[in-house]
């Protein structure tokens, strides 16, 4: 089974690079966040001429994340079960064959210090308490998404000059660890030890051109997921195309039964 996240930045300005992806790469399962469209908005019909069916909790503007399923799509909730209907989308979860896969656009949180930053660890710990309350780390089960954090020194171009910044400031990377104490374990570093791999880079000062980026897109996966875990990467390839996002798919196998 493969599965793969990737923040499109609109999914109307990359709706070819998204379809050649597919066509080329075949996922099983693509998370897509920052939709930036309404959910009947989504082009529900382009996918499913793919093979795809889709999962959709859109925003109009902002936000918005939608999941492409091969066979099997079932048990969607959109949103915390809390939320109402002017809460940001930034939560889907399916149910793809015998995978639970959620897909999280975590808040920016910038600048640090402020509301936006608090209410982003806030998001951190109310998606921890989702966990808790929804699923179980014995089964299979994949947290997908722009988690919006580098969780290491070896996944930003420049840990010491970096330190002080969001997306990667001592309070985010502390707020990963109730995820990962519930029980999700970081797929690509199963597979991928070298520091300089990355999934996102910024617009500006040619930041892909000399690889000053973020790995803060993640495939993070319960016990049965790692132990099935057969290969996980960064695909750069899209990254390269004329107007892509700004960021880049990430994905991970899994030899499932």
């Amino acid at each position: 089974m493969r599965i793969a996240t990737w923040n499109v930045n609109s999914i109307a300005a990359r709706l070819p690079h998204v379809t050649a992806w597919l066509a080329e790469h075949q996922p099983d399962v693509l998370c897509l966040q920052e939709i930036k469209t309404e959910t009947a908005r989504f082009p529900v019909e382009v996918f499913a001429a793919l093979g795809y069916e889709a999962a959709v909790h859109g925003q109009r503007t902002y936000n918005g994340v939608a999941t492409l399923v091969r066979t099997g799509l079932a048990d969607v909730q959109r949103g915390f079960p809390t939320d109402d209907d002017s809460a940001p989308a930034r939560l889907l979860a399916v149910t793809a064959g015998p995978v639970r896969v959620v897909n999280v656009y975590v808040p920016n949180g910038a600048p640090r210090g402020s509301e936006r930053f608090t209410g982003k660890l806030a998001w951190l710990a109310r998606l921890r308490q989702y966990l808790d309350e929804t699923a179980d780390p014995g089964q299979p089960l994949a947290l997908c998404g722009d988690y919006n954090v580098a969780p290491g020194g070896r996944d930003v171009f420049d840990p010491i000059r970096l330190a002080g910044e969001v997306l990667f400031t001592p309070e985010e990377r502390a707020a990963l660890a109730p995820l990962r104490d519930w029980g999700l374990v970081d797929s690509f570093r199963l597979h991928q030890t070298a520091p300089g791999l990355y999934s996102w880079w910024d617009y500006r000062q040619g930041a892909f051109r000399r690889n000053l980026g973020l790995r803060i897109d993640h495939i993070w996966v319960t016990a049965p997921l790692a132990a099935a875990c057969t290969a996980a990467w960064i695909d750069v390839g899209p990254r390269r195309q004329e107007r892509p996002s700004d960021h880049t798919p990430v994905v991970a196998e899994f030899a499932l039964s």
